[in-house]
């Protein structure tokens, strides 16, 4: 009873999510091996706290906690665990708990799980299937990665072009299986070609002898079957999309994809430009302190190098900064500062590259503006830091000479959290991945040689 009213109170503390009450009690109750307790403690649980527990909890108790609730595993979890942990978690279950699991998942969503497995894994996954959906997935895994092939799904809910609401109403009440979740009918010509979208709530709310084709919704985009999955999430979001039919080489249809999984892949590239802008590369906290130093080493490897080289523009100065010792104790502002505005600046950059909103028109409006507010924003601190520095260290020139190195920089700054990924855009590479080391890189070597220089030339 104790233990259900510290658990209460942990929800009226965490009305969303996985409380740490919760957590704690499944812990207690793996270690102490009591089978009831965690199947009365988990069934409450959506399948998406089931996945965030699994991967919060260690290895071990993992592996303790399917033994003991494994029974109770469903595809739907199976779908919602992260890519880091679900082959374990796979490894751990029995054999006909994995296989309806997966029997209960579409498509997509076994294409999903199957992307991050080794081959043996898949093996068995495929093993468990129904013929009909083994060939399905197979044929969505013949597609590119990150394509919208894999993205799809390839049950769909298709009608002729020439029916009426009626027809269409008595084929999906007579149809034997239907997807889990649809939108749409698809309307389709006589050699397959989805011609037009027709929603739910159209049907339902048309007379019976209405044609298909009259209440089709104007907005219609088909996919490409071999179309990066990024393009899929930027004309989803840009066009407010619910669902959209995929076509393959001959615009035949072959599947659909929902608005949840282009969602989906739309939180993960935004993930994974926050993770590469940081230099963390695509890591989960369920990894191993190895696997997370081996990700991280090589931009911190970057990064000393970039450092190596701001140190030896500061030692280019040594006897400026011997004699004035008011230099040492203010450099390391001018150059903070540049770099926090040049990373100000890059988020915007690559936020609106990703979502295509930084383009050939606007560039130029755009590098101006940055520009500009990089020298407004540098004026403004160089009177700020100025003043200080002149009540700090009683030198009326040396506000003057950190007040120009400040606004030096904060154009410097400007100028290169823009460029840098547009120009590493234009190269191929990923502008997420490569800026933050190189903006660093240009924020430090300007700031102390614009501090330094100038302090050479004016005050000695």
């Amino acid at each position: 009873m104790a233990d259900n009213i510290d658990i209460a109170e942990g929800q009226a503390e965490d009305l969303h999510g996985l409380d740490s009450r919760r957590v704690e009690a499944i812990r207690d109750a793996v270690e102490a091996g009591d089978s009831a307790r965690v199947s009365e403690l988990m069934e409450p649980l959506p399948a998406a706290d089931i996945a965030d527990l699994l991967e919060q909890i260690s290895s071990a108790q993992r592996r303790d906690l399917l033994h003991l609730w494994s029974g109770e595993i469903d595809g739907e979890i199976l779908s919602e665990i992260d890519e880091s942990i679900r082959e374990e978690v796979i490894e751990n279950l029995p054999r006909k708990v994995l296989t309806d699991a997966v029997r209960e998942l579409d498509t997509d969503d076994v294409v999903d799980i199957l992307e991050d497995l080794e081959e043996p894994q898949q093996e068995i996954i495929l093993g468990a299937l129904e013929i009909a959906d083994r060939v399905a997935v197979e044929q969505a895994m013949s597609y590119p990665e990150n394509s919208a092939g894999r993205l799809m799904q390839r049950e769909t809910v298709a009608a002729p072009e020439h029916w009426t609401v009626g027809e269409a109403i008595d084929y999906l009440r007579s149809a034997e299986v239907l997807p889990d979740q649809f939108y749409h009918v698809i309307l389709v010509d006589p050699r397959m070609h989805p011609v037009g979208n027709v929603t739910l709530g159209r049907i339902l709310s048309a007379k019976s002898e209405t044609r298909m084709r009259d209440i089709a919704e104007e907005m219609f985009r088909t996919i490409r079957a071999t179309e990066q999955e990024s393009e899929v999430a930027y004309l989803f979001n840009q066009y407010h999309l619910i669902s959209a039919p995929v076509v393959d080489g001959s615009d035949r249809l072959v599947g659909v994809i929902t608005i949840d999984d282009a969602m989906n892949v739309l939180d993960e590239e935004h993930e994974e430009d926050i993770l590469r802008l940081a230099g963390v590369g695509e890591g989960s906290l369920s990894d191993s302190w190895i696997e997370t130093a081996k990700q991280r080493f090589p931009w911190l490897f970057v990064n000393l190098l970039t450092a190596i080289l701001a140190s030896g523009v500061i030692s280019l100065f040594e006897g400026t900064i011997e004699k004035i010792v008011a230099v040492a104790v203010l450099m390391p502002i001018v150059a903070s500062q540049g770099g926090n505005a040049a990373t100000q600046g890059l988020a915007v950059a690559v936020r609106a590259l990703a979502t295509k909103n930084l383009t050939q028109s606007n560039v130029w409006r755009v590098i101006w503006r940055e520009i500009a507010q990089g020298v407004a924003n540098g004026l403004a601190f160089a009177v700020m830091i100025g003043v200080i520095s002149y009540f700090w260290f009683g030198q009326p020139m040396m506000g003057v000479v950190i007040g120009m190195a400040m606004i030096i920089n904060m154009f410097a700054a400007a100028v290169a959290g823009l460029l840098i990924p547009l120009g590493l855009e234009k190269m191929g590479f990923d502008p997420a991945l490569a800026s933050g080391a190189f903006v660093t890189t240009v924020t430090d070597v300007v700031g102390f040689f614009a501090f330094l220089s100038l302090a050479e030339v004016i005050l000695l």
